[in-house]
């Protein structure tokens, strides 16, 4: 396991309730590295945090690790079935908007 992947399992991992369905995934492309982080339904306000706070200091972090290995990286954090976004979609699009 990469260094920049490493470090983001375990920092989620102390930040959440359940740890053990903290998946991560990483992936390099022109862009440089990506990151894709999925959480628990229950932890995903952990990781996002009051108005995106935690999710953007993870992302500074992650970019911070990767400077040591002139790597760029991105975090994507999935939403997961069934979450918030996910019912909101689909009341919209019931109501036809």
């Amino acid at each position: 396991m990469e260094p920049d992947q490493a470090f983001l399992e375990y920092a989620v991992k102390a930040l959440v309730d359940h740890p053990e369905a903290v998946e991560t995934t990483r992936a390099i492309d022109q862009m440089g590295v990506l990151l894709t982080l999925t959480v628990h339904p229950e932890d995903m306000g952990k990781i996002i945090g009051k108005s995106g706070k935690t999710a953007e200091a993870l992302r500074i972090l992650l970019r911070v690790v990767g400077m040591k290995g002139n790597a760029r990286v991105n975090l994507k954090i999935n939403e997961p079935v069934g979450g918030k976004r996910e019912a909101e979609f689909k009341g919209a699009e019931d109501s036809g908007v």
